[in-house]
């Protein structure tokens, strides 16, 4: 009996978030957390975790837009060294992006391990802005090559991390951006004092931190002052903006 031969795993997108607009003018991917090390197929909880909720938001803020919102469903759980799985399946959600629906700027907007895939996939060409939230990195280890940052010239970078995170060092984002700040203004990142790396504590603030940067960035809005001095503030300060508590109820600018 002839042995059936394993079917090939394949990232996908999932259903536009919200009703997709009849004219697409800006997509943002959502990149789910992970783990380290895993090649099991991720469980629904990945998808259906922080991402989604950030996901309505958005498109609540822009729908009218055109804006269209993406989950990407990876092959994998995992980063799994140097094949790099999430990496290559945020790059071919990008790719997707262009096939679908053409050059529309793209927003990377990661969480944990997404967060991390974001920031590497930040190059691509239809890419011109990059949300990571939580960022998972790893320690820095002398004998191996630091986490690359030259991909990110050209676009507009936050990173927003929980001060008490206990998954993974918030030191380590700050040490990422104060380097992709060298080669590119546009880069901030606001820390989030007390949280851990959930960010739920102060859940409302991010998400609207969130939203206020993706609609900056693919539409042009206009910043709220914060966000415009944390990108105007030189290192240390526009890298370690603390996030107000209450950020996002009033009128923002």
């Amino acid at each position: 009996m002839a042995q059936q031969a394993t079917p090939v795993r394949r990232a996908r997108l999932g259903r536009a978030i919200g009703p997709e607009p009849t004219a697409v003018s800006g997509v943002v991917l959502l990149l789910p957390g992970g783990d380290e090390v895993s090649h099991r197929r991720p469980g629904p909880v990945l998808v259906t975790s922080y991402v989604r909720t950030l996901g309505r938001r958005l498109m609540r803020a822009g729908g009218a837009e055109g804006l269209v919102a993406h989950v990407v469903h990876y092959r994998f759980r995992g980063w799994n060294g140097t094949d790099a799985n999430l990496l290559s399946d945020a790059l071919w959600a990008a790719d997707e992006v262009v096939r679908r629906y053409g050059d529309v700027p793209v927003c990377l907007a990661g969480v944990d391990m997404g967060g991390r895939a974001a920031l590497h996939a930040g190059g691509h060409e239809a890419v011109n802005s990059v949300l990571a939230l939580a960022p998972w990195l790893p320690e820095e280890d002398v004998a191996a090559s630091p986490e690359p940052v030259k991909q990110l010239a050209g676009r507009r970078v936050m990173i927003v991390h929980g001060t008490n995170d206990e998954r993974t060092d918030p030191e380590l984002s700050f040490r990422l951006a104060a380097r992709a700040k060298k080669a590119n203004r546009e880069v901030c990142r606001f820390e989030v004092h007390s949280d851990r790396h959930g960010l739920q504590q102060h859940r409302h603030e991010v998400l609207a931190l969130a939203e206020d940067f993706v609609m900056g960035t693919l539409f042009e809005r206009g910043f709220s002052r914060p966000v415009q001095d944390a990108f105007a503030a030189p290192p240390p300060l526009g890298l370690r903006m603390p996030l107000a508590s209450g950020f996002g109820k009033s009128l923002r600018r």
